[in-house]
């Protein structure tokens, strides 16, 4: 396995150990551990070239189930208080909007929490084919999707850390 295969899958470990610390987490803790991890993901993942490119999509396995989910965002959302609400400009339904696009820090987090966390269920104790088609299959979902997401919550973070 390559030396940032391994790096990656111990950051998207170490991202998932921090939301599921949250709820015994301080508040500036909890923000600086995430501002110290998202960057690090964002660079691992965007120099991920798996060993083999697949003709078709790779989908993940769902470990994560709905209320583990939900107990997660809700423990991030109360940690987060009344800052957990941002605007993003970048997002694309912004064009059409007279109103400004609200998002949730905490249910981002969340949703990149679900990617990590059903990436590791995959990987572990996985065969190195199957670690290769689990990587092919989050790297394309970082492309098309996650980098972004990754990318707005990092702002709205580092908002809260230095806006005073």
């Amino acid at each position: 396995m390559e030396t940032n295969t391994i790096a990656f899958i111990g950051l998207c470990n170490e991202y998932c150990q921090h939301v599921e610390g949250a709820r015994e987490a301080e508040r500036e803790d909890f923000i600086d551990a995430m501002l110290r991890v998202i960057p690090r993901i964002y660079i691992s993942a965007f120099d991920i070239k798996p060993d083999m490119y697949l003709d078709e999509d790779v989908y993940l396995d769902q470990a994560l189930d709905e209320d583990y989910y939900d107990a997660v965002r809700r423990n991030m959302e109360q940690l987060i208080g009344a800052d957990d609400t941002y605007l993003d400009v970048f997002e694309e339904d912004m064009k059409y909007s007279d109103t400004p696009v609200a998002f949730s820090i905490s249910e981002k987090l969340a949703d990149l929490f679900q990617v990590f966390y059903n990436f590791i269920s995959t990987v572990r104790d996985a065969t190195d084919e199957n670690v290769a088609l689990a990587l092919h299959g989050v790297a394309e979902e970082f492309r098309g999707y996650w980098s972004k997401e990754l990318c707005s919550v990092f702002r709205a973070l580092n908002n809260l850390k230095f806006r005073d």
